[in-house]
């Protein structure tokens, strides 16, 4: 169990939660959202150890597993090495032995301390340490022949496998995962969700997957109104639970505003009169009923919706016989395929199978998103009549120009726009007053993504290439975009992992692999039922 008492942090004049106080059980696995800045990696650093709460205590049990973000901060490490550092006491003690057994000479000193050294190692179990890293490995589906490489080696999934070796390594009582879906493909996700329900101590992820949430957890620590407040379910039980709350809390308040209000209409009337009694009781009910002020929600709600500046003719597009391979391995074999106007195609299959690679090739021969040195090797895909594409590319960050603001580089996409309208867009994806004046250097992700979304909505095109969208965005803009996808009247072709998005958006399902197109005409669910893929 973890036990939160008391706990407060702020920055400068932002609370970002004061005085929490709640627990984290054994057999429970709990959900901790909040939007973009709400404080929930700060909150899980809190609960790993890695930062001090500014006030209040946090206890933790002494063996506690946690799934890094950064994939890349073990690249230099043997596969096998990154798990067992999984147990950060055994891991010091190995390095600190083995740095003594090879200095030349040993003193009596170094003697004394191999002996403390030893018996660290043998109670930490550390003598069958690379044979249990390895059967957690093999469980984990990393073959033998991966343990002996550099982290740098693997692939995005492998990596993310690797690190919740790391975290298991040492059976932890409590697990703690920062955003353990990022970089996975569907298959891996699903994966991950079937082994996250078997973890008997207590697990506490933060993750901006609904279905994954909805999957997982059997309850939300939401952080929200400068708290952070525990609801039973997944996510959407959480979100049904806090908008009951807050709506009875309103109701109630504007009970209470309404009754002061005629008090104090009493109070005017006969202050100066004979019912002097009456009207101090009056004054000492207004004290009573006195609206406390609710805490301020931190979530903010984009706005988004897609429109057409005209629709493009009944067939937008038509594969013929395209090919693309790398190094002489094919990726995409002799695929064809005919595209018509309205549908919503979600593309499938595990990292590298060649989704983005289809998208460049369908974006070779339009010269404003073309790739520069991309070539298709065989056949084609040709751009049916009227058809007027937007991009949101894979690295959208690298895709925004550095060093002007927000508001100019949008302003560039349709100069003739008048500035309220620029002004109007950003603000409907939440840059508001002084945002727009933010300079295109200081983006983070999500800020990248939601200025394209505002860029594709300038341009209204009617067709929608979108390559990964929901890469770090939070909950709510991630729900704003299924919403204004499935209201889109143009085409769209999406890339994702998000499950949910797939489920709810999709019409026609491409699944990739091995160099393969498998084209569905249906929504994923029907797809699911007619191919037994449960399991992927």
């Amino acid at each position: 169990m973890i036990s939160v008492s008391n706990v407060s942090m702020r920055y400068g004049s932002k609370v970002l939660f004061d005085e929490v106080s709640t627990q984290f059980i054994a057999g429970r696995r709990y959900g901790l959202t909040g939007p973009n800045g709400a404080g929930k990696t700060t909150f899980m650093q809190l609960l790993s150890g890695e930062m001090e709460p500014q006030k209040g205590v946090v206890v933790r049990p002494r063996k506690l597993g946690v799934l890094r973000q950064d994939q890349y901060a073990f690249d230099a490490l043997r596969v096998i090495d990154t798990v067992v550092m999984g147990n950060r006491g055994l891991w010091a003690a190995l390095e600190e032995r083995d740095a003594i057994y090879s200095k030349a000479e040993l003193t009596d000193e170094d003697g004394m301390r191999l002996g403390e050294l030893e018996g660290i190692v043998g109670e930490e179990d550390g003598y069958t340490a690379e044979s249990d890293a390895a059967i957690l490995l093999q469980a984990l589906d990393i073959p033998d022949d991966f343990h002996e490489r550099k982290m740098s080696e693997l692939q995005g999934g492998q990596k993310v496998r690797v690190l919740l070796a790391q975290a298991l390594f040492g059976k932890p009582q409590a697990l703690l995962l920062d955003e353990p879906t990022n970089s996975l493909d569907l298959d891996s996700v699903q994966w991950l969700q079937h082994f996250l329900l078997q973890f008997e101590g207590a697990l506490i992820v933060i993750s901006h997957d609904r279905h994954f949430l909805n999957s997982v957890c059997t309850h939300i620590a939401d952080i929200d109104y400068q708290t952070i407040i525990t609801y039973p379910g997944g996510y959407d039980d959480m979100v049904l639970a806090k908008t009951q709350v807050r709506s009875r809390l309103e109701a109630e308040n504007a009970q209470r505003e309404k009754k002061i209000a005629q008090l104090n209409e009493f109070i005017a009337r006969f202050s100066a009169g004979t019912r002097s009694s009456q009207v101090t009781s009056r004054k000492k009910e207004v004290e009573r009923l006195q609206t406390t002020e609710l805490a301020r929600s931190n979530i903010q709600r984009p706005y988004i919706r897609f429109d057409m500046l005209r629709p493009s003719g009944k067939y937008i597009l038509a594969f013929e016989q395209l090919s693309k391979g790398y190094d002489g391995t094919p990726i995409i074999r002799d695929f064809s395929a005919e595209v018509m106007r309205g549908e919503r195609v979600c593309l499938m299959g595990r990292n590298g199978a060649g989704k983005t690679t289809l998208l460049k090739s369908l974006l070779a021969n339009v010269p404003e998103h073309a790739e520069a040195g991309f070539t298709i090797d065989g056949g084609g895909a040709k751009w049916g009549h009227e058809a007027q594409i937007g991009y949101f590319p894979q690295d959208h960050l690298g895709s925004i120009e550095r060093g002007i603001t927000v508001a100019e580089w949008l302003h560039r996409f349709d100069p003739k726009a008048a500035k309220e309208d620029i002004r109007g867009l950003l603000g409907q994806m939440l840059f508001s007053g002084e945002e727009g004046l933010k300079m295109t250097d200081a983006l983070s992700g999500g800020e990248a993504a939601r200025l394209i979304f505002c860029r594709l909505m300038l341009q209204k095109p009617n067709v929608l290439l979108l390559d990964e969208p929901t890469n770090h965005l939070d909950l709510e803009t991630i729900n704003a975009l299924n919403i204004a996808l499935q209201r889109y009247e143009g085409t769209v072709l999406l890339v994702t992992h998000d499950q949910d998005l797939i489920d709810e958006v999709g019409t026609r399902i491409w699944h990739f692999e091995h160099g393969a197109i498998e084209d569905f005409k249906g929504p994923y669910e029907e797809y699911m039922a007619a191919t037994g893929a449960a399991a992927r």
